[in-house]
């Protein structure tokens, strides 16, 4: 049986390496090899003996997703669409900046979370992605980007595991690519620039904290429990003060002094001044036990499910205002790719309901043309 390389962090590597009868220093050629030239054919690996090499050739592989479509964004933002099997699919995407370029990742296909007003947790739940998988989008996009902008320098300075699927669900596949996007002799990111986003599964919150603290955002978009159960059910489960308790103690661990708080401005919803006031008075009474924190705004990104809307530019201004006043630090999110909806909560890659769609176009096509066969299930649409 052969294994994808993609998915060993480099300690892991290394043990791989010994059952070969290897030293580690041959896994931290492999890994340098794989990870930072983005090499997958073993006999390019030049400083690797040739006896390794063919070992290799007849155990492992090195392989990333297949890619079902890409789309490239007026503003430069890049989504991909990848093939994980079953009919199913994760989205990736790719955020230029001025001084960074950002990659957000799934970790799952699919989401179990169900919070109302993400697209991705209306798709529902598939599966776990594997350790590979996720670095997979990483590994990607990386040697894709350096060829698409002719740069031979590292174009991915930051990652966000924000794409689909609730990280701290799939605790035992996140850690691994963790620390593959941190080592040094692969993509060598700094643990402040790495940023895992949870809808709050607090044991987990705290298990990170001791396994690979990075920088932690949490999704709140609600500043009471009444409200934050209908709109994140997780929260029955883990309650505001459970919640915020786990982010305090994170802190001790961070590698930044603050822990994000993401703020969906959902129309009429949670929106109000008074749910701002409420907001600061209860980050100030946090505040007294050393919960240091920052708010990140989301203009929503509204999907016909969701029963929901944005709210207005002036209305999210004015609650980030009162946020401001209390010496809360706010910014408003500016919505990037939302012409390739690959915008925040727009990432559903559900490659089987449009493989329905597209079924269903081509028997109607066939039915008006009076033919009688039927289009081949499971078929995937393309789109480019």
């Amino acid at each position: 049986m052969t294994v994808n390389l993609l998915d060993f962090d480099l300690e892991n590597l290394a043990v791989f390496c010994d059952q070969l009868g290897e030293k580690r220093f041959r896994a931290v050629q492999l890994f340098r090899w794989i990870h930072q030239r983005g090499c997958a054919n073993f006999g390019d690996m030049s400083d690797l003996a040739k006896s390794l090499r063919d070992k290799l050739g007849g155990v492992a592989f090195v392989k990333a997703l297949d890619v079902v479509s890409q789309h490239i964004s007026a503003d430069g933002t890049i989504k991909w669409l990848f093939d994980v099997g079953a009919g199913n699919a994760i989205e990736t995407v790719f955020i230029p900046e001025d001084d960074r370029g950002t990659l957000c990742v799934s970790s799952q296909a699919g989401c179990a979370m169900a919070c109302r007003f993400c697209s991705t947790g209306h798709q529902g739940f598939s599966r776990n992605l594997t350790s590979g998988e996720i670095i997979a989008q990483l590994w990607f996009a990386e040697h894709f980007l350096r060829q698409h902008l002719h740069r031979s320098e590292r174009v991915i300075t930051n990652v966000v595991l924000m794409g689909m699927g609730e990280p701290l669900q799939n605790y035992s596949s996140l850690i691994p690519a963790l620390k593959t996007m941190l080592d040094d002799h692969a993509y060598g990111l700094s643990r402040r620039r790495v940023t895992v986003s949870t809808s709050g599964v607090v044991p987990k919150i705290l298990q990170l904290a001791q396994d690979c603290p990075v920088a932690l955002a949490v999704s709140l978009h609600a500043p009471n429990d009444k409200l934050r159960d209908k709109l994140v059910p997780l929260n029955m489960k883990y309650s505001l003060d459970e919640l915020l308790g786990a982010c305090t103690r994170y802190l001790a661990h961070a590698p930044r002094d603050f822990i994000t708080f993401e703020y969906c401005m959902l129309d009429g919803v949670n929106d109000s001044d008074s749910h701002a006031h409420e907001l600061v008075r209860l980050m100030q009474s946090r505040a007294k036990v050393g919960l240091r924190c920052k708010f990140n705004l989301i203009p929503f990104n509204p999907f016909p499910a969701s029963g929901l809307l944005r709210s207005p530019l002036l209305r999210i201004e004015k609650f980030a205002r009162i946020l401001l006043d209390a010496g809360l630090t706010t910014t408003i999110r500016k919505t990037r790719g939302d012409d390739i909806d690959a915008a925040c909560g727009q990432l559903a890659g559900d490659v089987v309901d449009r493989t329905r769609v597209a079924v269903r176009i081509a028997r109607q096509r066939q039915a008006d043309l009076g033919t009688v066969s039927a289009a081949v299930p499971g078929t995937v649409a393309v789109e480019h």
